[in-house]
């Protein structure tokens, strides 16, 4: 690995912690859902990888397979967040 590369992964890591932290709190639910359709774009990604693996021998393969299977947790596990924060919101309909 570069070190151009190890650069922009660590910048990409402290930008990314110094943005998520200054979010408030009432954002979010809309950040978690675009942080859904991204993993669901990765998600695509690693189906791909899998499909195109077979060339690449039996470890890009397995890599693959855990790449699809990771997104799949995110993208299921998201969604499930996101519905319980959204949830929280609506009105509770009393007795008539």
């Amino acid at each position: 690995m570069s070190f151009d590369m190890l650069f922009v992964f660590m910048l990409t890591v402290f930008l990314g912690f110094e943005l998520i932290s200054k979010v408030p709190s009432t954002l979010h639910t809309p950040l978690m859902s675009g942080a859904n359709a991204i993993s669901g774009i990765t998600l695509i990604g690693a189906l791909v990888a899998v499909n195109l693996s077979d060339a690449g021998g039996v470890f890009s393969h397995v890599l693959g397979v855990l790449a699809v299977v990771f997104a799949t947790i995110n993208v299921v596990g998201g969604y499930v967040v996101t519905n319980r924060m959204l949830a929280m919101f609506k009105k509770k309909e009393g007795p008539r």
